[in-house]
């Protein structure tokens, strides 16, 4: 198992009904949502559970329920193994990146919990201040997209910017809603194969996240962090780090820089490790993953049968 690299979905991937099969096969998952409830002050395993859908959407929601679904998959392989699950490295998209670090020891389950709450209530908070969304474009090369993006913004006097590099011929763009569209149609005029709004209220890791960033450096500075067990690929560099140091940098510049996706995804191709599974709802990141490496071997284990079938 140690040549394997964990990974961990991002917004996005949640789902109502997510992880009550576990809770309900396994008293160590049931015990890992209650202590979320219990940081939290609130049900976060009954909204998972049974919804409703739009209380999960709620950026302050969704980001501590995608992380207790990810370490609750990790906690039900674990106990199903009888044994840890060991990795040469790992990763996560965005929010994900959290989930990671916990998994390799650099961060406990109670503080990527209460981490993510505070992160995604900042995010919540900027994306008020200026009406914002994101839009993913297809199939147009990055140096177009960003004349896009700076065309636009100059046009429409509003931050608009390149927010992830997905791979696979797709890129994430962020900003203010006017400059949002107005770059979309200039990356359809540039040859861009679809350009898809996204149903998300907020323009993450773009400038106008600022706020966020700047009020949550000192919380992060205040985290326990300590040394992770194995690299995790940072979203911000596409490169390993595992001092607290290294660790809390990276955090802290997230939430305003471009998630670089593909190229962490490469880094790990050419490092010689190939084998990911994907621990949480959906299988996005390794929908992804294929894309970028098609030679890659995927596995993502999202439910009990996944569980079983390990």
């Amino acid at each position: 198992m140690s040549d394997i690299v964990l990974v961990f979905p991002g917004q996005g991937a949640q789902a109502v009904g997510m992880c009550k099969d576990l809770a309900e096969a396994f008293p160590e998952v049931r015990r890992l949502c209650d202590r979320a409830d219990e940081l939290l002050g609130f049900s976060l395993s009954r909204i998972m559970f049974e919804g409703p859908e739009a209380a999960l959407v709620d950026t302050s929601v969704q980001q501590p329920a995608l992380v207790l679904a990810g370490l609750a998959v990790k906690t039900a392989l674990e106990t199903k193994l009888g044994k840890p699950l060991t990795c040469a490295a790992a990763a996560g998209l965005s929010l994900g990146e959290y989930a990671a670090l916990a998994a390799v020891g650099a961060m406990s389950f109670d503080t990527a919990i209460q981490l993510v709450r505070r992160r995604g209530e900042l995010m919540k908070m900027a994306s008020e201040k200026v009406p914002c969304g994101m839009s993913v474009i297809m199939g147009l090369e990055a140096a177009k997209i960003h004349e896009a993006c700076a065309l636009a913004a100059q046009e429409t006097g509003g931050v608009v910017s390149a927010s992830n590099f997905n791979g696979g011929g797709q890129i994430v763009i962020g900003g203010a809603l006017e400059a949002l569209a107005k770059a979309g149609d200039l990356c359809k005029s540039a040859g861009a194969r679809r350009v898809l709004k996204l149903p998300v209220a907020g323009a993450f890791h773009t400038e106008l996240m600022r706020p966020a960033a700047d009020a949550f450096g000192p919380v992060v500075d205040a985290a326990q962090i300590s040394e992770a067990s194995a690299p995790v690929y940072a979203n911000v560099s596409a490169g390993p780090v595992k001092t607290g140091d290294e660790i809390r940098d990276g955090l802290k510049r997230q939430i305003t820089s471009p998630v670089l996706w593909e190229q962490t995804v490469k880094n790990l191709a050419a490092a010689g490790l190939k084998k990911f599974v994907e621990l949480g709802p959906g299988a996005t990141v390794s929908n992804m993953i294929k894309r970028i490496v098609p030679d890659a071997e995927c596995r993502n284990v999202s439910n009990l049968a996944d569980v079983n079938a390990f």
